[in-house]
């Protein structure tokens, strides 16, 4: 009998534990090293004021429907919701809020005259807007600037008052920093054939299929994580959390005749704790700064490659007792547009960029909620974004806690009083660069092409797949699909076949020798 292949996974955040989880599945030996003391990344969980609540990803794109195809795969099919119809609302700079139009894409409205378009940004607005319609067409759809298109074509109260809190809340960048290609797939192909913004965005609406483009899961999104982590540890994968790895190098050859992990060894990965841990294969999946931090001695293409600035967000999550949110008065929840340069803000100052009014957007959690207590509430708010400084950063907790329940009070339209807090919790993320950025998708592939010329060792990671669990799933199982071939090839080689029941091998040269 032959021991399986061992593939090393390095990082435990969702893309990990995906492409551990597919490696598993077909009987290859996973080992997965986590830095955190726990799982899943940015996918996060914490009891607050006894809820259990998402402190960072709460919801998931249904495009390509990759996502729904692994929670279906994990036995969570029962679970999964949809988000409340109420709809999110945008506050302008001068303290008015109205929902925001529902025929849109990224804000771009599709009739720029409708009624809940105009409610945002006035006749004035709706009439430049309009000028798109009549303006002359664009024959050939080779935009590449978001903002640059937007401002070109319909103004700067769409710009400002629509598509920038969009982006900024989906991306945390601005329009001018995002690709249209990537932002918004077939829009430039929709132009050509509509000749106007408005009308290729209704080309668009109208070609996308019906129902909700986003999903939830009844627990929160951390059901996600632990059920990976089930199955992982049910396949006999070693889950180390708790310890980074220091060093990642080849095998000498006299390594591999002595490594406990058999003569077929390539890797050798030394932990924060002095650990050793030796493997056939290695897929990283940290975030871009270890990453290249490992990655840099193995490549000389690597080597003098510096991690990209990205965003610091922060999430403040309060859980309120405030008979003022039973009527869900914003939806379900505000994107905030910012005063442009040069423009006064004549409505109270507002520092968050964004605020999900999570008991009105998830039935379930709002049954959790007010289970015992009434008027319980959980709201969520948003702080930073790419190429802005974030304040909420320099604050302690108490201070953080004090400009949570203002802002979330100014946004909400309704007093709050911090004695109405009943739990407080902050939460602060390092982001990615969305792949929708200018020139990221192209950095992106450059990397991983470099990577990937090391041999027997690939990456992934929202840092170069981009956010969000839509982006960060496939190109996670992308990544194991290659190493799951790799594997293949080398029992090919070796003629052996391995059982994904028993986790074992044997030596089959017959035509009928059937590898996973």
């Amino acid at each position: 009998m032959i021991e399986p292949r061992h593939v090393l996974v390095i990082g435990g955040g969702v893309a990990g534990l995906v492409a551990a989880l597919d490696c598993a599945r077909v009987g290859i030996r996973v080992t997965v090293v986590e830095k955190a003391e726990r799982a899943g990344g940015s996918v996060a969980t914490e009891t607050v004021a006894g809820i259990r609540v998402d402190t960072g990803a709460e919801s998931f794109a249904t495009r390509q429907g990759t996502v729904r195809k692994l929670v279906d795969g994990l036995g969570l099919s029962d679970s999964v919701v949809r988000p409340a119809a109420g709809g999110a609302w945008v506050r302008l700079p001068s303290g008015v809020s109205a929902p925001l139009p529902k025929a849109g894409l990224l804000g771009i409205p599709s009739n720029p005259l409708a009624d809940d378009v105009r409610r945002v940004i006035g006749w004035r607005g709706a009439l430049r807007a309009y000028l798109d319609r009549i303006r002359p067409v664009l024959t050939i759809g080779l935009e590449h600037n978001l903002g640059e298109l937007v401002s070109k074509r319909m103004g700067a109260a769409v710009l400002n008052s629509l598509v920038a809190p969009v982006t900024r809340g989906v991306y945390s960048a601005d329009p001018y920093d995002l690709d249209v290609t990537r932002a918004a797939p077939g829009l430039n192909k929709a132009l050509t054939t509509a000749g106007s913004l408005s009308g290729a965005v209704a080309m668009l609406r109208s070609a996308a299929p019906a129902g909700s483009n986003v999903e939830g899961l009844r627990g929160g999104m951390y059901t996600l994580v632990e059920a990976m982590l089930d199955e992982l540890r049910r396949r006999e994968a070693t889950i180390v959390l708790g310890s980074g790895v220091a060093q990642l190098r080849r095998l000498t050859d006299e390594e591999r005749s002595e490594s406990a992990d058999g003569a077929t060894a390539s890797w050798r990965a030394v932990l924060d704790d002095d650990q050793i841990v030796d493997a056939d294969y290695v897929i990283v999946a940290t975030p871009e700064e270890a990453a290249l931090t490992l990655l840099a001695p193995l490549s000389d293409d690597l080597s003098n490659e510096e991690p990209l600035e990205t965003p610091t967000v922060e999430l403040a999550t309060l859980v309120l007792d405030a008979p003022e949110l039973d009527a869900k008065p914003r939806g379900t929840g505000v994107l905030v547009a910012e005063a442009t340069p040069g423009q006064r803000a004549s409505g109270p100052r507002v520092t968050a960029k964004a605020l999900t009014h999570s008991t009105a957007k998830w039935q379930w959690l709002a049954d959790e909620a007010t289970s015992g207590h009434p008027h319980r509430h959980v709201v969520r708010l948003s702080y930073g974004r790419l190429g802005s400084a974030n304040p909420s950063l320099d604050l302690g907790d108490d201070a953080l806690r004090a400009l949570a329940v203002s802002d979330a009070a100014e946004i909400l339209g309704v007093p709050l009083e911090d004695s109405q807090v009943l739990g407080f919790t902050r939460t602060r993320w390092v982001g990615t660069l969305p792949g929708a950025a200018i020139g990221q998708r192209e950095r992106a592939e450059r990397l991983r092409t470099s990577v990937l010329a090391i041999g027997e060792l690939d990456v992934t990671g929202g840092w170069l797949s981009g956010t969000g669990l839509a982006s960060v799933v496939p190109d996670a199982l992308a990544a194991s699909a290659r190493i799951r071939s790799a594997v293949a090839a080398s029992y090919l080689a070796d003629g052996v076949v391995i059982d994904p029941h028993t986790r074992t091998g044997m030596n089959d040269t017959s035509p009928d020798a059937n590898p996973s």
